[in-house]
């Protein structure tokens, strides 16, 4: 089913309005002035992800935010470093959330950093900002520096869509030539991909893609309404964000729902009708779905290498999934975001009927469909959708659910871990990072009581949480905890 939160247009500054220039949450972001210090961690049990394999005994030192040394004995040299007694603790590479909104409200990173590091999130990459991009940029730079304690940001929220676009400071392109200025705008502002949005027309489409991949730029994001997802294979798009669109492209009617649509926004129609027909969709792809077609769409995915972002765990905001007002991630949530979150919402006045009776047979078909695309080979990037103006999908713990959803569907929980630790950085192009424990690479790692090869739940509580080299321990998690709870009450 196309539960995309994002996937909606111009609707969706109702919601955003909400926010807008009035959430002044707490500001107590941690800081941390002067160098990095040297901290060696001992006795831990180092998991490799890649190949299922648990090195116990280890120690890892770390200077300067970087493993510099790992083994069973390790004898620094120099300054003496820190030592934190892990005690046998499993070390495991820091998650990644590869789509992510930080940058709803003026104040929301105060909530969304700590949020992150609390569930073991080190790295995080925004996908659509309403904060312009020299402040987004000014708090990746604050990171990286150590003046913030927060995850690593990267930064791909360079969205492009027709006019008159979903959110404030898109960029707009109607024309192959005006898809072409975006992407120069893109590069001379530093973003790290193009991200292609829902309303692009094909040949505007087909413009950015080749002018994106002239800027040696990755072109991540949706696959246009009008467009087909093969096309978006040959045009050499590098990531797609959301599911729902794969599931589709596996039903025999997909030309005919395309050009049905292609037809209609020609007639420049109200955006109701189109949405009307975007939600009449599901019933035929439910109808019309083919496993030797998906079979071999996701065959061309995988040679291809397009990465997905599922967001399955977006689709529990559709059928009524809510967390109780006791719970740790909603006692954590600012107050405004709290009543924001409980009041009538737009994109569920805009379900019909018809969508709410399938809606579960619609995440089943998803759910196949991911199963069968993960086991071919497509490769597959953690992800939430997480952000204030997405109600109930919560910064860090969101991507915990997500990664336990994909167990549930039929992933190992080594399987699934990959997606959030290895597959991200190696996307992204980091040159320090690759989600191994090795010297030369970014100290970003969680310890965690147990063996996340057996059971995922390890994750909801880490030890401690390493990230560029700052070591937070459970009692400073619990103090950011602390932090949390005590601000989402000021206002109660």
């Amino acid at each position: 089913m196309r539960f995309d939160l994002y996937s909606k247009q111009s609707d969706r500054l109702l919601f955003s309005a909400l926010f807008s220039l009035s959430l002044f949450i707490w500001i107590n972001t941690i800081a941390f002035a002067g160098a990095r210090d040297s901290i060696l961690v001992r006795d831990v049990a180092v998991v490799d992800i890649e190949t299922g394999k648990v090195n116990a005994g280890q120690s890892v030192l770390i200077r300067e935010g970087v493993i510099a040394e790992v083994g069973h004995k390790i004898a620094p040299m120099g300054l003496t470093p820190k030592i934190y007694e892990a005690n046998g603790a499993f070390l495991i590479p820091g998650l990644w959330d590869s789509h992510v909104h930080i940058f709803s409200t003026p104040s929301e990173p105060d909530s969304a950093l700590p949020l992150y590091l609390l569930n073991g999130v080190t790295g995080i990459r925004d996908m659509g900002a309403l904060w312009p991009i020299d402040a987004q940029k000014k708090l990746q730079s604050q990171i990286e520096a150590g003046e913030v304690t927060g995850p690593r940001l990267v930064l791909s929220g360079a969205w492009v869509d027709a006019a008159p676009g979903s959110w404030p400071g898109m960029f707009l392109a109607d024309t192959p030539d005006e898809a072409r200025a975006a992407v120069d705008r893109i590069a001379a502002e530093g973003w790290a991909a193009v991200k292609a949005y829902s309303m692009l027309d094909e040949a505007t489409y087909g413009a950015l893609a080749l002018a994106a991949k002239a800027r040696n730029l990755p072109l991540v994001g949706h696959v246009p309404e009008r467009v087909a997802l093969n096309t978006a294979i040959e045009a050499g798009q590098n990531g797609m964000e959301h599911f729902g669109r794969i599931t589709m492209s596996c039903a025999t009617a997909e030309k005919a729902m395309l050009d049905t649509l292609r037809e209609t926004m020609a007639r420049n129609v109200e955006r109701s009708e189109i949405f009307a027909l975007m939600a009449a969709r599901n019933r035929i792809i439910l109808d019309t779905w083919n496993k030797e077609l998906c079979d071999d769409l996701l065959k061309r995915m995988a040679k291809a290498k397009l990465h997905v972002s599922p967001t399955l765990v977006v689709a529990g905001f559709y059928v009524g999934e809510r967390p109780g007002a006791d719970t740790l991630r909603m006692r954590m949530l600012p107050s405004d975001v709290k009543v924001a979150w409980k009041g009538p919402d737009f994109r569920l006045d805009a379900m019909t009927d018809e969508v709410r009776a399938l809606a579960d047979a619609s995440i089943a078909f998803d759910h196949r469909t991911f199963l069968m695309a993960q086991k071919a080979g497509v490769p597959i990037l953690a992800s939430s959708d997480a952000s204030f103006a997405n109600p109930w999908l919560f910064h860090g713990f969101s991507l915990l659910d997500e990664l336990e959803l994909y167990v549930k569907i039929g992933l190992t929980p080594r399987e699934a871990l990959y997606t959030a630790t290895i597959a991200p950085p190696r996307f992204f192009g980091l040159p320090d990072q690759d989600g191994t424990i090795k010297p030369g690479r970014r100290a970003d790692f969680v310890l965690l009581d147990a063996n996340p090869l057996h059971d995922l739940k390890t994750l909801r509580q880490p030890r401690a949480v390493v990230v560029y080299g700052r070591l937070l321990d459970r009692s400073a998690l619990d103090k950011m905890a602390g932090e949390l709870i005590a601000a989402g009450k000021e206002k109660e």
